[in-house]
């Protein structure tokens, strides 16, 4: 299991859990536009450190980024498992065909 899996897991474990005990389950309890916007927020701020070309912060930013992606996921009942598996899919199909097929 990768460490992304075991986050996944760990996020789908805490939709439940008390908001006062974890940041997940706060997160989740604010519902999945709070959680778009924080990843829209954490998305912007590894944009930043992109451009600045500072690579230990986009590293953490990324980090933060991936993360509140499952967040946000997990809000909308989307599994980590679905997302790799619409990535497969599109496995070996150049992109601009790809973008074309989606119309």
């Amino acid at each position: 299991m990768t460490a992304l899996h075991r986050l996944a897991a760990t996020i789908a474990a805490r939709k439940g859990a008390d908001p006062e005990s974890s940041w997940t389950a706060k997160l989740l309890a604010k519902g999945p536009e709070k959680c778009a916007e924080k990843f829209g927020e954490e998305a912007v701020e590894a944009i930043i450190e992109a451009v600045k070309g500072d690579r230990e912060k986009l590293t953490a930013e990324a980090a933060d980024v991936l993360y509140h992606l499952l967040v946000m996921l997990a809000a909308r009942e989307v599994t980590l498992d679905q997302v790799l598996a619409e990535l497969e899919r599109r496995e070996g199909t150049s992109g601009i065909t790809e973008k074309a097929a989606r119309g």
